[in-house]
């Protein structure tokens, strides 16, 4: 079973680091998951099964903080002692804002329209937004150790993938 005291990256033998190889996160993984199965423990004793259960749960939910990047910065910070996503704190710089409001305006237009090729557009330019911060966050985190300056980073990443997520919606809902 696994040791339930280790934080995320322990328990994949990676780096506590934002960047890491996501191939060796996806192999522990899956070695992981075959040593602690509950179907594996399918005879065992209840305790066993249990145990194998709750490890396997725990490898999940590790396993999908760390693939995500807005989890996995969320969780280098909260490592750090700091909640990037506090509810009574959600400022974010003025400019961005007002960014984003002008790029919902966009989507909601483009959406109206039917304008599949103003909303791909759209969402690249979001996925170029969402490659830049990811880079930022890299360097906030690993390179300069600037956890306010990650902070705001990782709130603004998560604002522009869910902006990503909502136009590829709208495109799927243009093409059903």
């Amino acid at each position: 079973m696994i040791d339930f005291s280790q934080d995320y990256f322990a328990l994949f033998g990676l780096p506590r680091r934002y960047r890491f190889d996501g191939a060796q996160l996806d192999a522990a993984y899956r070695a992981l998951q075959r040593g602690v199965h509950p179907d594996r423990y399918a005879a065992a004793g209840e305790t066993e099964r249990r145990l194998a259960l709750q490890s396997s749960a725990r490898v999940n939910e590790a396993y999908r903080a760390l693939k995500d990047p807005v989890s996995r910065a969320q969780y280098l910070l909260s490592l750090r002692g700091i909640d990037a996503l506090a509810e009574t704190d959600t400022a974010l710089r003025a400019e961005f804002l007002q960014q984003q409001l002008a790029r919902r305006e966009e989507i909601a237009e483009a959406q109206v329209e039917r304008d599949t090729a103003k909303l791909g557009s759209l969402l690249d330019a979001a996925r170029e937004d969402i490659a830049a911060l990811d880079v930022e966050l890299a360097e906030r985190l690993d390179t300069e150790n600037d956890l306010a300056a990650a902070r705001d980073k990782v709130r603004e990443l998560r604002f522009v993938t869910k902006v990503a997520t909502d136009i590829e919606a709208a495109l799927g809902e243009i093409d059903d």
